[in-house]
């Protein structure tokens, strides 16, 4: 069980690390939401309890109907391509919708004439990002949150297969729920680490020059993300 442990241990939180769609959407989230850390790290936290009790779920169903662990993988693979596709259609979506936000912020002029005949011109802004409507901010804050659960619901977690099955033939139930537990709270742990971490950072640097463009750079790191994952990361 020690070498089953620490197996558990060391890929759940390399397996998470090398994954960037795993932290990177709630940390690109977070700023163009502007969601409070702890609204930020309540969202890693369900999302990550969906994305490993799915998998366990799976796993278990598995074992009691008998299923060989090629089964169980190919199963985990065809979630897999949901997921990939959720991301990457949602990146794009929300690229668009950076684009529109883009294109809403723009500039016009406006022509003032005097009474001595002298005409001069200035330049006005409308930032949507301030003006519009809080009803609608609080709609787009509110319905994220689910798209993020959703997709990391369909999100397979491949590595806790092999360490769900093993334990289970080798010495029972009770120690394969033992490994999935540490699997899955050093994985969750770690995404949450790894996400305030990001938030930290993204605090330091200024980003007044490019606000209108975040969420662009919100949807272009959801793509990004998502390719990640066809690439296997």
């Amino acid at each position: 069980m020690m070498p089953l442990i620490f197996s558990a241990i060391s890929i759940a939180f390399i397996h998470t690390i090398l994954g960037p769609d795993h932290y990177l959407p709630f940390i690109a989230m977070s700023k163009v939401g502007q969601w409070t850390k702890n609204k930020t790290l309540l969202v890693a936290f369900v999302a990550g309890i969906g994305h490993i009790l799915s998998s366990i779920l799976i796993g278990f169903i598995g074992i009691f109907a008998g299923s060989t662990l090629n089964n169980l993988i190919e199963i985990e693979s065809v979630r897999a391509t949901y997921a990939q596709w959720f991301l990457l259609f949602f990146g794009i979506g929300y690229s668009i919708f950076g684009v529109y936000k883009i294109l809403q912020n723009n500039h016009h002029h406006h022509f003032h004439s005097h009474t001595d005949g002298i005409v001069h011109t200035h330049s006005h802004h409308h930032d949507l990002t301030k003006h519009e409507h809080q009803h609608r901010n609080n709609k787009n804050k509110n319905l994220t949150p689910w798209i993020l659960f959703t997709i990391f619901i369909f999100g397979p977690c491949e590595p806790l297969i092999p360490l769900l099955i093993y334990p289970a033939a080798k010495f029972g139930l009770m120690e394969a729920v033992l490994i999935s537990s540490i699997f899955g709270i050093v994985t969750i742990s770690t995404l949450m680490g790894i996400v305030y971490l990001g938030i930290k950072g993204v605090e330091i640097f200024k980003f007044h020059k490019i606000e209108k463009y975040q969420h662009l750079l919100a949807g272009v790191v959801l793509i990004f993300s998502a390719l990640a994952t066809f690439l296997g990361l």
